[in-house]
């Protein structure tokens, strides 16, 4: 289990169930992925429910987000995540506004979480090695957390981002944080296609369902590894994306596997 913070020891107070990416990140850059742990909602969306939009009672969700907040340098912008691949800089937006329509935030100003939510989906998040503040600097320069739903993956939620950023891809780290993992995401031909027809390659990420005649398994994970190689993301930059949300009910939140379910944050941000 990743077991680390970027650039320090993770903080006393953190549920002990909650992730730190494993990435050799610079010591400015803060990252944490929460799981179920640590929250007031109740069954089916028990414990740490951070999504408004899934039926849970909303005071239950708020005080899940205050929660969260105070391992915050601030609050973050809640995104209304479509499966799209609109980018977005926190930094330009409020918290207490509506929620702008968006599957991904980047950003280069310190202090500002990028944050998306998943059941299921990829979050992906990305930050650079530094260097570019200053000749000689080790500290990054910008972050950027994408929500990667199947739909988002293969019409380009990564390179829609990638294409916002300022540094160059073979700079960056990635880590790919829990989601369906290649024995849980089924799916028919229109999907294998989806990401196919335009990227041959892809054909790799999937196998023949053993038990449904007609199906595939997925390997999205794979696939988000292999979109990031082609921007230019060393491979070797490129962390995490074995946890399985549907195979451990009791950790994640999975809308595969239950249906009714809470989402999980997956943030990232500079220090200031």
């Amino acid at each position: 289990m990743p077991s680390r913070a970027a650039g320090g020891p993770r903080p006393a107070a953190w549920p002990g169930d909650w992730l730190v990416p494993d990435w050799p990140a610079p010591s400015n850059v803060r990252a944490l992925c929460t799981t179920r742990a640590g929250g007031t909602s109740r069954a089916p969306w028990a414990a740490l429910n951070l999504a408004a939009h899934v039926g849970d009672d909303a005071a239950a969700v708020d005080t899940n987000r205050g929660l969260l907040r105070c391992h915050l340098p601030a609050a973050p912008v809640w995104l209304s995540q479509v499966h799209g691949t609109r980018v977005i800089d926190p930094a330009q937006h409020t918290p207490t506004a509506p929620p702008p329509e968006a599957d991904a935030a980047r950003t280069r100003a310190p202090g500002v979480p990028c944050a998306v939510l998943t059941a299921d989906c990829l979050p992906v998040l990305l930050c650079d090695h530094g260097g570019g503040a200053s000749p000689g600097s080790t500290l990054a320069t910008e972050v950027a957390a994408i929500h990667a739903g199947w739909r988002g993956l293969a019409d380009g939620v990564i390179e829609a981002t990638a294409a916002t950023m300022q540094t160059r891809p073979q700079d960056w780290l990635a880590w790919i944080g829990p989601c369906i993992g290649p024995a849980a995401f089924e799916c028919g031909d229109d999907v294998v296609a989806a990401f196919c027809d335009e990227h041959p390659q892809a054909r790799s990420a999937f196998r023949p369902h053993p038990a449904s005649p007609g199906k595939w398994l997925g390997d999205l994970p794979a696939i988000a590894r292999m979109r990031l190689v082609t921007l230019g993301v060393p491979p070797a930059s490129i962390h995490g994306g074995e946890l399985c949300t549907v195979a451990e009910p009791s950790r994640f939140y999975s809308f595969r596997r239950d249906g009714v379910t809470g989402r999980m944050a997956s943030v990232v941000w500079l220090e200031a």
